[in-house]
């Protein structure tokens, strides 16, 4: 592994492994001194087509050479073109594009606020969970339900209820003491907080529970969305649909974008003035937003995701019968969390040596969020090196 070369520009806020990628095809990546990963992380879930994807190149050539920015003074057609893409798979109404996740889901918390406000709320709380995430933005990390990401940032911004996950009693708890809860808003699958996913019965009820007490739901899909589990969102496992739905990260297969989904409670929270943004639904993040959906429609990648996934979920549960040291393995599709029962940080390095890339999320639990194109040989090859590397590491090697 070749030494790392030292940042002393770019600020210190990140624990970075000792080497730089330089370049990338389909699931394989290299790093500047030639070695070969086998990519099973995708970004943190945004490399939904891998990389230097024959279809997706050209079409953001294409538009580089037309026009990567304008101004939100004008009309934006390839805005209205990816909007309805996403209202078409959702089963929603209308699109706010911004630039990420955390801007996503800091909007839903001002729609929520303000939609408070207009039924006569002067202070309005939100209902979150214990071991969320959010982003780290004041009022996300505010809603975030992680005690690290908040630390040395205080005072919080007040406003938010936590309740622990899968507890459709904590809620409605929550509902008869407290008359100022305007909205619920949770991941369907906890991502950083360890691949926790939300049961569907429990997602159903909290529906219910919405609509009896005129609440919005707000479903964070910015991790597990866009085809990673299965289906195009991850709450269309519980056959249901929310009122307001940020997203992110694999919508442009690496281009910045995020978008706010909402249905018709939330569609006119907002008029002029009331939110914004300079570089939100740019040209060439709305191009690669409209080929992601397309070729990700065409060539079959939600089911790809679905196969691949329970093929390395089975590999690996194989792989481990009988290991002790392995709590459990959960997520859905590419979405797939190992719990080990002591902290693993160190896997990440042992890793990369053996040519994979994976994540680390909530001290020990193993995050696997590949390309949504990753074939089943290539599966395979992730449970031929974690497997092994997992056994070791758990038997002190």
């Amino acid at each position: 592994m070749p030494a790392p070369t030292p940042a002393t520009h770019v600020m210190n806020t990140y624990g970075r492994l000792p080497f730089a990628l330089s370049h990338g095809r389909g699931c394989r990546v290299w790093d500047t001194e030639g070695r070969e990963y086998l990519d099973a992380l995708a970004g943190i879930a945004v490399s939904t087509l891998g990389h230097g994807h024959p279809k997706l190149v050209p079409a953001l050539q294409d538009q580089v050479s037309k026009l990567i920015h304008c101004s939100n003074y004008y009309q934006m057609p390839l805005q209205e073109q990816l909007a309805a893409a996403l209202c078409e798979v959702s089963g929603l109404s209308s699109v706010f594009f911004c630039n990420s996740g955390l801007e996503a889901n800091e909007g839903a918390i001002k729609i929520a606020r303000k939609y408070g406000h207009d039924r006569g709320i002067e202070r309005p709380e939100i209902i979150v969970y214990e071991a969320a995430f959010h982003g780290r933005s004041i009022a996300t990390l505010s809603a975030t339900g992680n005690p690290k990401v908040q630390q040395g940032f205080e005072p919080l911004v007040e406003g938010f209820v936590r309740v622990p996950l899968n507890d459709i009693g904590a809620v409605r708890e929550v509902a008869h003491r407290n008359p100022n809860v305007v909205a619920v808003f949770l991941e369907v699958i906890q991502g950083e907080g360890g691949i926790n996913p939300t049961r569907a019965e429990y997602l159903r009820e909290l529906r219910r529970l919405c609509d009896e007490k005129h609440w919005l739901l707000m479903l964070d899909e910015v991790q597990c969305g866009m085809g990673r589990t299965g289906k195009w969102f991850a709450h269309q496992w519980a056959g249901i649909v929310p009122d307001v739905m940020p997203m992110a990260k694999g919508l442009a297969s690496g281009v910045p974008v995020g978008a706010i989904v909402v249905g018709p409670k939330a569609r006119d929270v907002f008029g002029p003035g009331n939110h914004g943004t300079t570089f939100g639904g740019n040209p060439l993040a709305m191009r690669a937003g409209i080929e992601t959906m397309r070729i990700v429609a065409e060539d079959r990648l939600i089911d790809n995701a679905a196969a691949v996934g329970e093929r390395i979920r089975s590999g690996l549960q194989r792989e481990w019968s009988g290991v002790k040291g392995v709590v459990e393995i959960r997520g859905q599709g590419l979405m797939l969390g190992i719990e080990l029962d002591r902290p693993c940080g160190d896997l990440l390095l042992r890793a990369a040596k053996a040519g994979l890339l994976i994540s680390v999320t909530a001290e020990r639990v193993i995050r696997l969020l590949p390309p949504l194109i990753m074939t089943p040989a290539e599966g395979d090859e992730v449970v031929r090196i974690l497997a092994p590397l997992v056994r070791d590491f758990l038997a002190g090697r």
